[in-house]
């Protein structure tokens, strides 16, 4: 640094500590922190396993103490498996649909077939990409139907999105309520693609105790105009957010703890989320 720079640094110094000094209890009063833990050491979960024992048994492991207000985001893979939601598609006879429809996206006429029953409805198809509307009312592909992560090498099962997710998170969140004592929220979240962006991101499949979709409609912007439409996905940002330590491959993390979230209204499911199909634009 040259000496005229030098003399300009040290002149701002003692303006730039007097800001921080008047700044400071402000600051210190509106600074949030989020912090978000992977659970380590839960085994591969089994058809029957109690997952909310396992969860519990990973927090206390982990040294965790669950604190009010608490999220615990799971994934649905394990959910799905403690559930037993398996297919074993060696068993599947794929129908005159599925086989005209798995010819042109170039897929097994028994994965397509096991697709079409957890659908209401085929919103787009091309080769590779089977686009389907969930009988749960997701919008996703392949119906969620899942053989990554799933089972060894060389088996044919694949996994199918839990019968009720939202149920699913209030049945997990009463078991962890009842053993910690506390008030904890849960998101089960799953990787989505989106039509206008590339690449996946964590959703909310399912939640409890937490407000999933939060309506600002008639609150004030910081100049005082009211929001006319904003709505904010509180849960799918949480389960994104969580899906960063999740990873996507063979990282292993299922579940992952996140403090610090406040919520200011009452909890709504995940089943909030979804657009009803007279005011999607696009189908």
């Amino acid at each position: 640094m040259s000496e005229t720079a030098t003399e300009v640094v040290q002149a701002f110094r003692p303006a730039e500590a007097e800001v921080v000094q008047a700044l400071r209890p402000a600051v210190a009063a509106r600074t949030k922190h989020v912090t978000l833990t992977a659970l380590a050491g839960l085994p591969m979960v089994k058809p029957g396993d109690d997952l909310a024992a396992l969860l519990a048994g990973a927090l206390r492991c982990a040294g965790i103490v669950p604190a009010d207000g608490d999220v615990l985001v799971v994934a649905q893979k394990i959910v799905s498996k403690a559930e037993g939601r398996f297919v074993d598609l060696a068993g599947v006879v794929p129908g005159a649909r599925a086989t005209k429809l798995a010819a042109e996206v170039f897929k097994d006429p028994r994965l397509v077939e096991v697709i079409l029953s957890q659908s209401s409805e085929v919103v787009r198809h091309r080769k590779d990409v089977l686009v389907v509307a969930h009988r749960l009312g997701f919008v996703m592909a392949n119906a969620g139907v899942d053989q990554s992560n799933v089972a060894p090498e060389g088996s044919e099962h694949v996994l199918l999105l839990p019968e009720d997710p939202d149920a699913s998170a209030q049945t997990i969140k009463m078991r962890l309520d009842d053993a910690f004592g506390v008030n904890l929220g849960v998101v089960i979240n799953d990787s989505f693609g989106r039509p206008w962006r590339q690449g996946v991101v964590g959703v909310a499949l399912g939640a409890a105790g937490v407000p999933a979709l939060r309506n600002l409609v008639g609150a004030p912007d910081l100049f005082g105009r009211k929001m006319r439409v904003t709505e904010v996905a509180v849960a799918d940002e949480i389960a994104s957010a969580a899906s960063l330590l999740m990873g996507e491959s063979d990282e292993g993390v299922p579940a992952v703890l996140v403090r610090g979230v406040v919520f200011r209204d009452q909890p709504v499911p995940a089943s909030s989320l979804i657009r009803p199909r007279e005011l999607d634009m696009f189908r």
